[in-house]
């Protein structure tokens, strides 16, 4: 099986450096083929690659995209029937569409197991508001179809430019991973994992609550029908704590996150729909919403703590099962932080490819949330 890693971006954008930094951090560069294509400069950066092993098949016969059919399907074949390379990377022009290239990938006519692994976009943060506006058919073509978005330059550019970036990219693509650490602080491995293979904090809070959820659910099922009576609020079928008080909540969650306890007994009026007779019950991802967002934000450990001890209060933010992230510090440093009801933590932590906060739960105020991690 061959992969293929498509990085695309802007002249300029720093795809050549990328790629160098893949090389000599996270890959085996004798297993790799790169394919350059770049527009009007006929293999200006050949030597470095040469020197560290990998075989080059230039193609300088114009850009990328007006190709395809012809020189770059035939040259993407005689590459992988050649060499029979692990990896290829492909660094396409800077004015190609990336969807273009994506396409010529997937339709390449050989018989050899091929496999289109990423679509990655370095994008110069300091320039992403200009190019969007002066070149937005081709930048934004980039944008949309990428899995993975590389903002370069962001080491010594303000927190609200870089963040004004971010806007103009989830504006276009809300799927994406964005990187936005300045590269230096990333080991090149740590880098590739992320475009192979994205940890989505979303998906992993959501399938934490799933699971206590299911708990929940089993344990109503074998637990008698008489006992304490049940508060139920109908709107949106969770089994609703008090609003005055978080005790009950500790006993939902527990910190340790390899097992979650949630015992709860029923009246037998409750009209939940978790009991044995009836015929289905509701899944964490019908009841619960999560909300959150990435960041270059940097936070204090002060700051944090604040903010967790605030989730606290129903009233203001929704109830509240679960939030987690991972944020600069401001000084070079990291910090990650835990929420589940009654119990949060603050720690050190290694760098993240950006920051990111996620918060679960029911009737979730958004924009309470949105004004309590604004900075």
């Amino acid at each position: 099986m061959t992969k293929i890693d498509i990085f695309s971006g802007f002249l300029g954008a720093g795809k050549t450096t990328l790629i160098k930094k893949l090389l000599k951090e996270a890959l085996d560069a004798s297993k790799v083929v790169l394919i350059e294509n770049e527009f009007g400069e006929i293999g200006i950066d050949g030597g470095f690659l040469k020197e560290a092993g990998v075989e080059i098949k230039e193609m300088n016969s114009g850009c990328i995209c007006c190709s395809l059919v012809g020189d770059f399907g035939s040259s993407l074949k005689e590459v992988i029937e050649t060499y029979h390379p692990e990896r290829i990377l492909i660094e396409p022009s800077g004015v190609g569409k990336l969807s273009d290239v994506m396409k010529a990938v997937q339709n390449v006519d050989t018989d050899a197991k091929v496999e289109l692994n990423s679509a990655v976009v370095v994008v110069d943060a300091n320039k992403c508001k200009m190019y969007a506006k002066n070149f937005g058919e081709f930048f934004l073509n980039q944008i949309a179809h990428a899995g993975t978005i590389i903002l370069s330059r962001t080491a010594d550019i303000s927190e609200s430019k870089l963040n004004t970036a971010l806007e103009i990219i989830r504006t276009h693509n809300d799927k994406a991973t964005i990187i936005t650490t300045p590269w230096e602080e990333l080991d090149g491995r740590k880098i590739l994992e992320t475009i192979e293979n994205a940890k989505d904090l979303e998906a992993e809070l959501m399938a934490e609550v799933a699971k206590l959820h299911e708990k929940h659910h089993e344990d109503h099922v074998h637990h008698d029908h008489e006992g304490h009576e049940h508060h139920h609020d109908h709107e949106d079928e969770y089994h609703a704590h008090d609003h005055h008080h978080h005790e009950e909540h500790e006993d939902h969650m527990h910190h340790d996150h390899e097992e979650h306890e949630h015992h709860h007994e029923h009246g037998e009026d409750c009209t939940c729909g978790c009991h044995e007779h009836d015929h289905h019950h509701h899944h964490a991802d019908d009841i619960f919403t999560s909300w959150g967002f990435e960041t270059p934000t940097a936070y204090t450990q002060a700051e944090l703590e604040h903010i967790l001890e605030e989730l606290e209060d129903e009233k203001q933010y929704g109830l509240i099962l679960r939030a987690k992230g991972m944020v600069p510090a401001g000084d070079g440093t990291w910090l990650n932080f835990d929420y589940v009801p009654g119990e949060s933590n603050v720690r050190a932590g290694a760098a993240e490819v950006t920051g990111k906060i996620c918060v679960i739960g029911a009737q979730l105020n958004e924009e309470h949330l949105k004004t309590l991690f604004a900075k």
